[in-house]
C-alpha cells in the first residue's frame, strides 16, 4: 500500500534509491544535490540496503565508479548538479557509448561562472547530446516517480542506455510536499532484477570493454547507440503505462494542459510549469484559449508527438531556462522549431530565455508572454523571435 508522506524532492529520490536497493551508489557532494547521497549513506550505514556506498574524491570518479560497477553486471546510481555534472562530462559519453544503464538524479543548477548555486538548466542542457535519456520532473512526486521508471527504461534490452532524472535545484529538491511513497516490495517488483546480456564478470561470455575503435567500427557503434535512443520512446510509454496501472499516476512524453482548443501556448520544462498552469487557468476564466505543453522526455526528443500537439495553435512561445549563447535561441526552442520545420505551416514560434541563475519567474512574467502571443495571433506579425524575460537590459 502506498503511503502519504511529507518529503522533499531530494529525500523522495533517496527513498526511491533505497527501495530499489542498487548494488553501488557512488557520489561526491555538491549543492543542491548533496542531500540525495547523504540520505542514502544513512540507509547504507544503518543496514537498510545491501548497497556498496562509495564516497569518491570527485564527480568524475563518481561516474567512473558507476561505469565500473555497471560494466561488472551491477546496478549503479548517483546524483549531482552543475559543475559536478560538468566534471563528469568525459564519463557521461563513456557510460552511454558502452550501453550501461546508470541512473542519475540531476538536480538542476546554473553552471559557473560567475559562481551561482541556484537553479537553471544549463547543466543538463549542456549534456543533452551525450547519449543519456533525459526525463524532467515538475515536482517532488514526479521526481520520485520518474527515478523509479528511469531504472526500468534504461535497463530494457532494446534500450540499454543511462538515464537522467532532472529536477529543479532548491525549488523541487528542497521543497517539502505531500506525496505518495510506494511500498518497498512494489518498487522492487516493478524494476525487477538487473540481468544484463553481457558483463565483465560473466566467464561464459568473455568480453572486453573500452577497446580502441577505429573508423571501420566506430560509426556502426554510434549508429547502434542512436537506435537504442530511438527505441526508448516506445519503452518509455510502455513503462509509464505499467506504472499507471500500479499507482494511478499517468505519464507520457509530455503533458498537454488545456490544449484541446488552445490558440496560444507555451512550451516549458520542470517547476515553472506549475506557475504557468495557474496563468493558463486565469486566462481561461477570461475566455482566452491558452494552453501549455510541459516536456517530460527531452531526450529522445518527441518530434512527431510535440509537432501534433502544437499544430493547431496560432502562436507558441518556448521558454528556455538555459541560453545556448548562439544568438538564435535556447536549446529547447531550437529543438521545437527543428521538429516543426517542414511539418507544420502557419504557427508562429518565439523564444524566451528566463530564470538564469535562479532569477524568480512570477505569474506576471508568464502573463506577459501570453499577452505577446495573443498580439501575434491577432496580427500575424512577430516583432522579435529571440527574447529575454525578466532581465535588466539597461
Amino acid at each position: 500500500m502506498a503511503k502519504r508522506e511529507k518529503r522533499s524532492g531530494n529525500e523522495a529520490v533517496s527513498i526511491a534509491m533505497k527501495q530499489i536497493n542498487p548494488d553501488v551508489v557512488a557520489a561526491y557532494p555538491i549543492t543542491p544535490s548533496t542531500e540525495v547521497p547523504q540520505y542514502f549513506s544513512v540507509y547504507a550505514a544503518n543496514g537498510e540496503v545491501d548497497t556498496e556506498f562509495v564516497p569518491v574524491e570527485s564527480e568524475h570518479s563518481a561516474m567512473s565508479a558507476c561505469i565500473g560497477a555497471q560494466a561488472a553486471g551491477g546496478r549503479a546510481m548517483t546524483a549531482t548538479s552543475a559543475q559536478g555534472l560538468a566534471l563528469m562530462w568525459e564519463m557521461l559519453y563513456i557510460a552511454s557509448a558502452y550501453r550501461l544503464p546508470v541512473t542519475m538524479a540531476v538536480i538542476n543548477r546554473a553552471l559557473s561562472g560567475p559562481i551561482n548555486i541556484h537553479c537553471d538548466h544549463s547543466d543538463s542542457m549542456g549534456a543533452r547530446d551525450s547519449g543519456w535519456i533525459q526525463i524532467y520532473s515538475e515536482d517532488c512526486q514526479e521526481a520520485y516517480d520518474n527515478f523509479i521508471q528511469a531504472v526500468k527504461i534504461g535497463e530494457h534490452p532494446d534500450v540499454m542506455l543511462p538515464v537522467m532524472d532532472c529536477f529543479d535545484g532548491f525549488i523541487t529538491s528542497h521543497k517539502v510536499e505531500n506525496l505518495e511513497i510506494m511500498d518497498d516490495a512494489e518498487v522492487k517488483a516493478f524494476v525487477g532484477k538487473y540481468n544484463p546480456p553481457y558483463h565483465l564478470m560473466d566467464k561464459e561470455k568473455p568480453m572486453s570493454m573500452g577497446p580502441l575503435s577505429l573508423p571501420f567500427h566506430y560509426f556502426e557503434a554510434k549508429r547502434q547507440q542512436a537506435e537504442g535512443m530511438k527505441n526508448s520512446t516506445k519503452v518509455i510509454l510502455e513503462v509509464a503505462a505499467e506504472f499507471e496501472k500500479l499507482t494511478g499516476r499517468k505519464y507520457g512524453l509530455f503533458e498537454e494542459y488545456r490544449m484541446d482548443d488552445a490558440e496560444v501556448s507555451i512550451v516549458i520544462l520542470n517547476s515553472t510549469a506549475g506557475t504557468a498552469k495557474d496563468v493558463v487557468d486565469a486566462l481561461r476564466e477570461k475566455g482566452v484559449k491558452a494552453g501549455l505543453v510541459k516536456i517530460r522526455v527531452y531526450r529522445p526528443f518527441p518530434v512527431e508527438q510535440i509537432t501534433k500537439a502544437l499544430s493547431k495553435c496560432k502562436a507558441v512561445a518556448v521558454l528556455d531556462k538555459a541560453d545556448s549563447l548562439n544568438g538564435a535561441g535556447g536549446p529547447v526552442f531550437t529543438d521545437v522549431t527543428s521538429a516543426m520545420f517542414g511539418r507544420v505551416d502557419g504557427v508562429k514560434v518565439i523564444n524566451y530565455i528566463y530564470g538564469l541563475g535562479g532569477r524568480d519567474v512570477k505569474t506576471d512574467d508568464i502573463k506577459s508572454v501570453y499577452n505577446d502571443l495573443l498580439e501575434i495571433a491577432k496580427t500575424g506579425k512577430v516583432k522579435e523571435v529571440f527574447n529575454y524575460l525578466g532581465v535588466r537590459e539597461e
